[in-house]
């Protein structure tokens, strides 16, 4: 069973540990404990991983695995951006006056460059977001397979590395909001034959929503899709005309295997929090970003001073 010692005892509800694991002995020891540890205690568990790793879990758990929730992370934890809203905000409000228990994997070896920064980001806000609530989770990297550099972001993003069942805290943890502004990275140029379209006021919306609807089309998404393109990208061009005087700019293209549409305008977007948390229930604004990381595969952000933009990507 895990056990906390030494400093790690700190008191605080929320527990953000991270295991960097080396073989699969490593990983289903460390998670059945976990689990068991957890569901001990009385506590829901959710485990939310590739799906062989799930294999692995549900196997080693056996009739365990009965009380246990599970999802698939290359699926709902695809938009690194969307997992706080979504997978994390919902399981915890549905067991509320319960602490509760969370496996995760949103680092796995078949995550791409184009998607890190906003993997390193997430693990961040979670700190951030999660601080004071009930909670303990259990973040997991494959040493064997994880560039070095992942797993020295593991460290600095949890405040608790787990090794052999024993606790102890990260020396190299590093404040979240300094770490998510270390990777608000300027966006790679489109390519030099992108569809490109300019917008000042609200009355060009209609041409927008056309524009990149005919992208979106050529591009062979079906048709729903091509509709949540449209509601992202309309989302993003009404936030620019009306919080920015200068208009913006829809550029799409197509990298193999994904729909592009960036939108960028003169606006700056300094809380790196908008649209990773559901409004209040009371206000009737504020949730167009939220949206767009809930219809996106990815979303990537840079934001300064004078520029912010966003790159939403679409899987074909």
């Amino acid at each position: 069973m895990s056990s906390t010692t030494g400093p790690a005892t700190d008191g605080h509800p929320f527990h953000h540990v991270a295991l960097v694991y080396h073989t699969a002995a490593d990983y289903v020891a460390g998670t059945v404990s976990f689990v068991r540890s957890a569901l001990s205690r009385g506590s829901p568990v959710l485990v939310v991983v590739p799906p062989d790793n799930l294999d692995l879990i549900r196997t080693a758990l056996g009739d365990d695995t009965r009380r246990v929730s599970f999802a698939d992370m290359t699926v709902v934890g695809r938009n690194p951006a969307a997992l706080l809203s979504g997978v994390v905000s919902d399981f915890v409000a549905a067991h509320p006056g319960q602490r509760t228990a969370i496996i995760g994997e949103p680092v796995w070896p078949e995550r791409t460059e184009v998607e890190y920064p906003a993997c390193v980001a997430h693990e961040a806000l979670v700190n951030t977001v999660l601080a004071g609530h009930d909670l303990e989770t259990l973040c997991l990297y494959d040493a064997r397979r994880l560039d070095t550099r992942i797993v020295a972001d593991a460290y600095r993003t949890h405040p608790l590395l787990e090794q052999r069942g024993k606790r102890r805290r990260s020396t190299a943890y590093t404040d979240p909001l300094a770490l998510v502004d270390e990777f608000n990275l300027p966006l790679p140029p489109p390519p030099a034959d992108a569809a490109v379209l300019d917008y000042t006021d609200r009355s060009a919306l209609p041409r927008v929503r056309l524009f990149v609807s005919r992208q979106a089309e050529a591009a062979g998404l079906a048709e729903e899709r091509v509709r949540e393109v449209v509601v992202a990208a309309n989302e993003l061009a009404s936030n620019t005309v009306e919080h920015t005087a200068e208009g913006g700019r829809v550029v799409v293209w197509t990298d193999p295997g994904v729909l592009v549409c960036q939108v960028e305008d003169t606006g700056y977007l300094p809380d790196p929090l908008v649209g990773r948390l559901r409004p209040d229930v009371t206000r009737s604004r504020g949730r167009g970003l939220l949206f767009v990381n809930q219809l996106c595969d990815l979303v990537r952000v840079h934001t300064r001073p004078g520029y912010t933009g966003f790159r939403l990507h679409f899987l074909l």
